[in-house]
């Protein structure tokens, strides 16, 4: 049974993997610690959603909506150490450029950066970039920006739940992420993305919060069974790459609800 001060450990343990936020020593490291800590994936969506949504709003005294956005989008960046845009950069080349399974994992694990990678980064950069700008004009951003990194991650641990580890990917710089989360540690991933949209009940789009989930496991379910047929499951480049590519996602309905609410 878990104990009050392991959750913080496993809480502080999501906070040193997933951020470049400093942590203290006591908090340890184990591949155990580091897979229960899962359950606090959409927890550091909180993080850096309300971060970026801060840094953004602060900017906005003096900067134009673009300027505004990208230094939020930078902080995120930084916040993360391009942690997930890492993911998604290596899963565009290696689904891009690979024919066999084995392909596949071998250009995911390369360094090199390819011309599909480049391509993709470019193309979802500017896609959110654009996004969030329009959703700052609109006015109604701040929720929207926290409910896509927290509905986001918590799609990602809901693949880890139901599918398997690609083995195949026995070298993978993140495969301690390789064993599926439990039930509980699910419900309570769950926990933290029911309270994201409850805490936004009082927002004027708040319809939004639970309708975007929709077109965003449509995209985890699309995403999970991709990696299935490709690899026999998911490795870390591709839980990084779902992130990203739901994020957006979210991003890109709550705009296009946003046209008939």
């Amino acid at each position: 049974m878990l104990t009050v001060a392991m959750e913080i450990r496993l809480f502080l343990t999501a906070v040193m993997f997933y951020t470049r936020i400093p942590c203290p020593s006591w908090v340890g490291y184990s591949e155990d610690q580091l897979n229960r800590s899962t359950r606090y994936f959409p927890l550091i969506g909180w993080i850096v959603g309300s971060f970026v949504s801060l840094v953004i709003y602060g900017a906005l005294w003096l900067f134009p909506p673009t300027v505004a956005v990208i230094l939020g989008l930078g902080l995120g960046v930084l916040l993360t150490g391009s942690f997930h845009e890492d993911g998604f950069a290596d899963f565009c080349d290696g689904f891009g450029g690979g024919t066999t399974a084995e392909g596949t994992l071998a250009i995911m694990k390369d360094s090199r950066v390819g011309t599909y990678a480049v391509v993709s980064l470019i193309m979802l950069l500017g896609l959110k970039f654009f996004a969030v700008v329009s959703l700052v004009e609109s006015g109604s951003w701040f929720a929207a920006l926290v409910f896509a990194h927290v509905a986001s991650r918590w799609c990602v641990t809901t693949i880890i739940f139901k599918d398997e580890y690609a083995r195949a990917d026995a070298t993978s710089k993140v495969k301690p992420i390789g064993r599926k989360i439990s039930k509980g540690g699910l419900a309570l991933a769950t926990f933290w993305l029911l309270l994201t949209a409850l805490l936004f009940l009082g927002n004027p789009t708040r319809l939004w919060c639970l309708t975007t989930l929709i077109p965003a496991f449509l995209i985890r379910v699309l995403l999970a069974a991709w990696f299935r047929r490709r690899l026999g499951g998911y490795t870390g480049d591709c839980l990084g790459a779902a992130q990203q590519i739901i994020e957006v996602g979210i991003l890109l309905a709550i705009l296009a609800l946003a046209r008939f609410i």
